[in-house]
């Protein structure tokens, strides 16, 4: 049904609109091309759908507006990180008068006990460590879970993303491990330090710590960055008891999971970590993470910490912790992702999924809507995929393009690599509502 010379006359066509409406940011990023690398600041910065990236004047709740001024419907934000909206009252006054009293300071502020104490109820651990990335809790999770268990592996899911973290850039082929596509400069092969199974195979995890030399398993409690895929009935509780028996910690990351809920999906489906991570939205797009452990985990950290070599030891980082980012953390967490914005944006998300179903059924096309919490994203495929693998050979590039560059021609951004929503709490029904209208008629216009 999908013509693809059709599809690719909508591209060019799509792309000359785009092109001939954005003057000032096509300036800008021929400008950047003298002193930034590809004309951007950051290099993924160039995987847009649009001939060159919008660069943003403003941005506030839901929306922002570009340098030619037109103003968007904002359904990435950030990726998550700013889940919270652009710019949340709250957190912006807490920023404003930490910054009036200092930014940094490599020593401790009463916030910082707020914030522990808000995330022990949260997510159930009882002892927290602040960096300002996910990456870098990530990075020192797996530190800390090879020194606490002498054992030098760990374990992640075919298609993960956890950051930059090197031991997660590895994916099958034929079974066997290998450094991913795109993996730039490994020090070693992360065959030496990974073991990758596709999600939902218990036998393959099974399989895979038997051996006894994993540290941690490292695992977003649905994954969501190959798009959103949901564990098997029953995969958490038979993860945690394979865990436990074979002596493997079990590593949580939440930082795109926290869209499930307050407490992450951790909370709303009563997971037990050994430890667990999160980042981006925490802070209101401030950068900001935190790492936690459980009683036991927090016990052999410190039979294994050297308080002489406590600053070279891999883990920490001048700006970690610092006041800003906790003055942030603190006010996000009190007023801005509470029970009441959930209540707000997951049904958003209902009416997003349903929209889009509807278009998908008045069309008789064969793709499907995945959604978790406030998060929902739509596939071109007839089923859902339980894993990464499956997952990755349903990408259909030029389609995704189409799509994108078609909403964002009409002022709505999706997330880019995959054609996933966000909802803030400061999105409406209007807005929805106004999605569902853009893919619509992308849609119509696509079919033949």
């Amino acid at each position: 049904m999908i013509s693809r010379s059709r599809l690719h006359t909508l591209l060019q066509q799509e792309d000359a609109r785009f092109i001939a409406s954005h003057p000032r940011s096509h300036a800008l990023f021929e400008r950047a091309k003298t002193h930034l690398l590809d004309g951007v600041p950051m290099n993924w910065m160039v995987r847009w759908a649009s001939p060159f990236p919008v660069f943003v004047q403003e941005a506030t709740g839901a929306h922002f507006t570009d340098v030619d001024g037109h103003r968007y419907l904002d359904l990435c934000l950030g990726d998550t990180g700013a889940m919270t909206g652009h710019a949340p009252a709250a957190t912006v006054a807490a920023i404003t008068a930490q910054l009036q009293k200092g930014s940094t300071f490599m020593l401790p502020t009463e916030d910082a006990l707020w914030v522990a104490n808000e995330l022990h109820r949260r997510f159930g651990l009882p002892y927290w460590q602040v960096t300002l990335t996910a990456t870098d809790a990530n990075r020192f999770a797996i530190r800390l879970a090879r020194e606490i268990t002498g054992r030098n592996k760990i374990l992640t899911y075919n298609y993960c993303y956890h950051g930059s973290v090197d031991e997660t850039f590895a994916t099958l082929q034929d079974g066997v491990v290998i450094p991913r596509a795109g993996n730039v400069g490994p020090a070693v092969n992360p065959a030496e330090t990974t073991r990758v199974i596709e999600f939902n195979d218990l036998d393959a995890l099974e399989a895979a710590l038997a051996p006894g030399d994993v540290a941690c398993v490292l695992a977003e409690p649905v994954m969501t960055n190959i798009g959103i895929i949901h564990p098997d009935p029953g995969y958490h509780a038979a993860l945690r008891e394979i865990t436990r028996r074979t002596g493997t910690l079990l590593l949580i990351d939440e930082t795109h999971t926290i869209c499930t809920g307050p407490g992450g999906y951790t909370r709303a489906y009563h997971l037990e970590p050994d430890m667990f991570t999160i980042g981006k939205p925490i802070a209101g797009g401030l950068p900001a993470a935190v790492y936690g452990f459980s009683e036991e985990v927090a016990e052999r950290i410190r039979a294994h910490t050297d308080y002489e070599n406590a600053d070279v030891g891999g883990i920490g980082g001048t700006l970690a912790g610092n006041a800003l980012s906790l003055a942030a953390m603190r006010a996000t967490l009190a007023s801005v992702l509470t029970e009441e914005a959930y209540a707000h944006t997951i049904p958003l998300a209902d009416r997003f999924t349903a929209g889009v179903e509807g278009v998908i059924a008045k069309f008789n096309l064969p793709w499907i809507v995945k959604q978790l919490g406030c998060r929902a994203e739509y596939w071109f495929r007839a089923t859902p995929p339980r894993n990464g693998g499956e997952a990755a050979a349903a990408v259909d590039v030029e389609l995704d393009r189409y799509m994108h560059l078609a909403a964002l021609n009409r002022g709505i951004l999706l997330t880019p690599f995959h054609n996933m929503a966000l909802i803030s709490p400061a999105t409406t029904e209007a807005d929805i509502d106004y999605h569902t209208q853009v893919f619509r008629e992308s849609v119509a216009a696509l079919v033949v």
